[in-house]
């Protein structure tokens, strides 16, 4: 069972910046996708980001491309998000989440394992 910690959430205004962080107890995350997703209230989970760890491949949801970088920290076991000029439509739980043995980035929630237990983002506008 692979514990994700999420952590970075808060309240910002909107064209400000979030980092958001996620810390894996897995050892090695070799063959493992990392991703972030966000739920708003009334909407189903969607996918904002992805990261092959092995190879650092990325994919974004249209709407963030540009603003969102997702990362990895390999001496920290850890994956990132950097949200720049958020909007208000930003808001949302975010969860970052783990899937194993996998060399594709999925969209679906139903391609993960394990999830962290989100982390608010407000964007005020």
């Amino acid at each position: 069972q692979v514990q994700l910690i999420e952590s970075g959430g808060g309240l910002v205004q909107a064209g400000g910046s979030l980092r958001l962080s996620c810390a894996a107890s897995e050892r090695t995350l070799d063959n493992y996708a990392m991703a972030w997703f966000r739920q708003a209230p009334g909407k189903e989970r969607e996918f904002v980001a992805g990261i092959l760890w092995s190879s650092g491949e990325t994919y974004y949801e249209d709407s963030v491309k540009g603003r969102f970088t997702i990362s990895r920290d390999n001496a920290k076991n850890a994956v990132n998000l950097q949200m720049n000029s958020l909007k208000p439509e930003d808001t949302a739980v975010y969860y970052c989440a783990a899937a194993r043995r996998t060399w594709v980035i999925r969209v679906s929630t139903r391609g993960y394992d394990f999830w962290g237990q989100g982390t608010q983002v407000t964007v005020s506008s």
